[in-house]
């Protein structure tokens, strides 16, 4: 099944998200279903909160950087009940875009590396550090899971110059390619 992608207004992209344990209640088949809905929207991340699910879980395929960065071949990972222990990069400057933000693309300054504490699908413990377009993807995603979305980085000017565009995405006034929920 293909989730709808939750766009911005939507008050669950603004909540913190809950842990879950291993008796989560049809995990697998999210899971699978959560996969599908990422690679239909074109994503190469994508948060729990952006499918109406306020729990702390995200995927990413970082597969699509492998032309520039070779360790990215086949990079597929589930981060589940995550925890970002730090950010000790250098600060980098990207052009970001999301999926519950359609339409909308902005250069985004954010560390080029993280170390983070996450459990995969079968709820084993790993402590990674990771670098470059991972590092990015994970750091975007993470966001989704404490709230934030990657617009509270700009400036108060930049943000007041996206308003009405804003509005336009919280009215379902888009046409991403992909199925969306628009707040009620």
């Amino acid at each position: 099944m293909i989730f709808p992608i939750v766009v911005y207004g939507d008050p669950i992209l603004r909540k913190k998200a809950e842990p879950i344990t291993p008796d989560y209640p049809g995990l697998a088949e999210f899971l699978t279903d959560f996969w599908e809905t990422m690679y239909v929207a074109d994503g190469v991340g994508l948060a729990a909160p952006q499918v109406g699910r306020s729990i702390r879980i995200f995927v990413l395929d970082a597969s699509a950087g492998a032309d520039d960065d070779p360790s990215l071949k086949d990079f597929k990972k589930v981060f589940i009940n995550p925890v970002m222990l730090e950010t000790p990069g250098e600060d980098i400057v990207i052009e970001e875009g999301c999926l519950s933000l359609p339409e909308i693309r902005e250069k985004i300054t954010r560390p080029d590396t993280v170390r983070i504490r996450y459990q995969d699908e079968n709820f084993e413990v790993h402590e990674e550090t990771f670098s470059g377009f991972a590092a990015r993807i994970i750091q975007h995603e993470y966001d989704h899971l404490e709230g934030k979305m990657f617009i509270d980085y700009l400036s108060p000017l930049r943000r007041k110059l996206m308003k009405n565009r804003l509005m336009n995405i919280s009215k379902g006034k888009v046409t991403p390619k992909y199925k969306i929920r628009v707040p009620v």
